[in-house]
């Protein structure tokens, strides 16, 4: 597997690193390319975001993680959303144009806020991208189910894979079933049983974090072997 560093120019907002993976021979990737957002309190260094990226590549198929400006900086609190956006689209913009692994479908994905982000810029068709992976959807705030961020889901036509841990303080399970149950397009759901946010397990757990990384890995590849061919 190769990871490629890369730095990828927001505009206005200078440069952010990043990584582009893929398979030891080009030959051998598969032409679909993932991209990966970190969330709002970590960065593409994240241990689950590293290794789905990986794992994928190990795969063939092509991975690109990258920083927002805010984590590329230093800085705890997350940019403004047209930032989020800009940056996004440069991401995008990397993969699709790198002469190194050249792609013909894009999936773009992430977790908590990278992944939400990445969704709302489909619906207002700010982005083209032929799939969205969630790694653990924020739907509401702790503690506020009664609101959801939800409204511009149901504009996405483009087949969805959602992640969520049974302890996700972010995402009720059954406030999620019921919205994924009117979504235009196909979607699929996997449970982490026992995951927080992060799936992260409970301490008393038996199972290794390893583990459930393995379960996230395999059920991506299979949904991309199945909905992206």
């Amino acid at each position: 597997m190769v990871n490629d560093q890369r730095s990828i120019d927001v505009s206005g907002k200078g440069a952010v690193s990043a990584v582009l993976s893929g398979p030891d021979q080009v030959g051998d990737s598969k032409r679909t390319g993932v991209i990966m957002a970190h969330g709002a309190g970590n960065d593409m260094n994240n241990r689950l975001i590293v290794t789905v990226a990986n794992e994928l590549a190990s795969y063939g198929y092509v991975t690109l993680r990258f920083n927002f400006p805010y984590k590329e900086k230093g800085r705890k609190s997350p940019d403004a959303a047209s930032t989020l956006i800009r940056t996004w689209q440069s991401a995008v913009s990397c993969l699709r144009h790198n002469e190194r692994f050249p792609v013909d479908r894009i999936v773009a994905g992430g977790k908590s806020m990278g992944g939400r982000i990445a969704s709302q810029m489909v619906a207002a068709e700010q982005m083209q991208v032929d799939g969205l992976l969630f790694l653990g959807y924020p739907l509401h705030a702790p503690g506020r189910t009664d609101k959801l961020r939800d409204s511009h889901l149901y504009q996405i036509e483009q087949p969805m894979l959602f992640f969520a841990g049974t302890r996700d303080p972010l995402c009720n399970l059954s406030k999620l079933h019921g919205v994924l149950g009117q979504l235009q397009g196909n979607n699929d759901l996997e449970i982490i049983d026992g995951g927080n946010h992060s799936f992260k397990l409970p301490k008393a757990s038996s199972r290794s974090a390893d583990s459930v990384f393995r379960q996230i890995v395999e059920r991506c590849l299979s949904w991309l072997d199945t909905t992206l061919k």
